[in-house]
C-alpha cells in the first residue's frame, strides 16, 4: 500500500517532470488531499470516485486537486510503480483540462461528459 506521504512524494516527482508551459496561469498549483471524493451522481452499486479535479475560480484562481482517498479506493492493490503511473495519468488529464481552458477549447470536457452519460445509461440499465 502506498502511504499518503509516499503518494505526495510521487506526485511531486511527476509534477516536476511536467513541461513548464503547463503551469502557465495555474496560480494555485497542484495539491494532494487526503479526501475520498465520490461523484454526486455515483450510486452504491457502482461507486464513481473523483481522482482529480481542475478547478478555476475567480476568488481562488486555477489549481488541481488530487484525491488520495479516492486513489486508495480504486488503486490500493497496486504496487508503487503502477500506482505512480495512475497518479501521472490523472495529473496529465487534469493538466489537459487546464491547457484546454486557457485555449478556449473543451474537447476533453466533452469526452468526460460522454463517459458520464455512458455511466448514467449503464446505471439505468440501458
Amino acid at each position: 500500500m502506498v502511504t499518503f506521504d509516499e503518494a505526495a512524494d510521487m506526485l511531486d516527482e511527476i509534477a516536476e517532470e511536467m513541461p513548464e508551459a503547463f503551469y502557465s496561469d495555474l496560480n494555485g498549483g497542484v495539491y494532494l488531499l487526503p479526501d475520498t471524493k465520490r461523484d454526486p451522481e455515483s450510486d452504491r452499486s457502482r461507486p464513481l470516485y473523483i481522482l482529480g479535479q481542475y478547478i478555476s475560480r475567480p476568488d481562488l484562481g486555477k489549481y488541481i486537486n488530487m484525491y488520495y482517498g479516492s486513489f486508495m479506493k480504486i488503486y490500493s492493490h497496486l504496487p508503487p510503480d503502477a500506482f505512480k503511473r495512475e497518479l501521472k495519468r490523472v495529473l496529465v488529464h487534469e493538466f489537459t483540462h487546464h491547457v484546454e481552458f486557457l485555449a478556449g477549447e473543451c474537447g476533453l470536457e466533452i469526452k468526460d461528459e460522454i463517459k458520464m452519460e455512458k455511466y448514467r445509461r449503464d446505471r439505468r440499465g440501458g
